[in-house]
């Protein structure tokens, strides 16, 4: 589907979840906000399927999600555009595809100057987040199984690697429970797919300054989520090579938060006001002693494996992708 940077006026009324979009040649009824911010469940009206490229995307019902962003400088353009580009270079069944979107320009009140809008379509999975999930279980005191938490990490491990073995290789750079996407099916294991590729970039970056470990620092800050973000960009080095694998880091401490509902280092968040940045960067992982929320030590052993601090002796995706092959077949009921 194409990107239209000017023409159709989207028309939406926020308050009353009523009003109609055009996104490009399709027309979509806004039924009620998503449990995201600026996302929304939305009705085709008018379509053309046949712009849908993956047939398999196609909603049978013809709901979607819908995320708008309101555009009031060049800059947040840019970076919309970005997210656009870079969505749309991925295909796996587990990184959720973008089908559709259109920057349009939207009239604005006399005191203001004319702005623009961004509308990404996505399918919609009405399930919600794996966060969504791991909290509903917690306040039933339940947990995943132990091949339950495997066939969910196997899940993301592949569509991260699809993004690491990419050309230049990419880095998503927000792994966390909120940016997973679980649909339950019955008799199945949970359908797992990563989403937002907002702060998504090529993985590979040299720094050779201060100047620029800084920058690269105060990026990170702002962009990837604290419990989850890799040693090194918390104390970046003025000389060093960063790669895919502050996203391992971050996968490591997903499958802690898979296994026992929080980030290993959410515990240093709340035991004082202070960053948990000493925890992290010296790996201080604190286990969970709960005697129903115990997994076998090779799962233990595989989060260590990924939350080595320092970079270049973390194991790369596909090493990963291997050793939890070997855990399900391990763990299945038919071994």
């Amino acid at each position: 589907m194409g990107c239209s940077f000017s023409g159709l006026n989207a028309l939406y009324d926020n308050a009353n979840g009523g009003g109609d979009v055009w996104i490009n040649e399709n027309r979509f009824r806004i039924l009620r906000q998503a449990s995201f911010p600026n996302v929304f469940l939305v009705k085709e009206l008018i379509s053309d399927p046949n712009k849908i490229k993956d047939p398999s995307h196609v909603s049978d019902d013809g709901t979607y999600a819908m995320k708008k962003v309101l555009i009031q400088n060049n800059e947040q353009l840019e970076l919309v555009k970005e997210e656009i580009r870079v969505s749309s270079l991925f295909s796996h069944p587990n990184l959720l595809p973008l089908l559709d979107h259109a920057i349009i320009s939207v009239k604005a009140s006399q005191d203001q100057s004319r702005k623009q809008e961004a509308y990404l379509l996505f399918p919609a999975h009405l399930d919600g987040t794996l966060l969504d999930s791991m909290k509903t279980m917690q306040a039933k005191q339940e947990f995943f199984s132990t091949l339950e938490v495997l066939q969910i990490f196997h899940q993301l491990c592949a569509g991260l690697k699809h993004m690491h073995n990419f050309d230049p290789p990419y880095a998503h750079n927000d792994v966390k429970p909120g940016n997973v996407l679980l649909t339950h099916r019955k008799g199945q294991a949970p359908l797992a797919k990563l989403m937002d590729f907002g702060n998504a970039r090529p993985a590979r970056r040299q720094i050779r300054s201060r100047s620029e470990a800084l920058q690269l620092q105060e990026w990170a800050s702002e962009h990837i989520s604290a419990p989850f973000r890799a040693p090194e960009l918390w104390d970046c080095a003025s000389q060093c090579d960063i790669d895919e694998r502050t996203d391992i880091w971050s996968l490591g401490c997903t499958l802690f938060a898979i296994m026992y509902g929080v980030s290993p280092f959410e515990y240093a968040l709340e035991e004082s006001d202070e960053s948990p940045q000493l925890a992290i960067v010296n790996a201080q992982i604190k286990w969970p002693t709960e005697p129903n929320a115990q997994y076998p030590n090779d799962l233990n052993q595989f989060v260590t494996w990924m939350l080595q601090p320092q970079a270049t002796v973390r194991p790369r995706i596909d090493d990963i992708v291997i050793h939890v092959d070997k855990l399900i077949s391990k763990y299945s009921p038919l071994k």
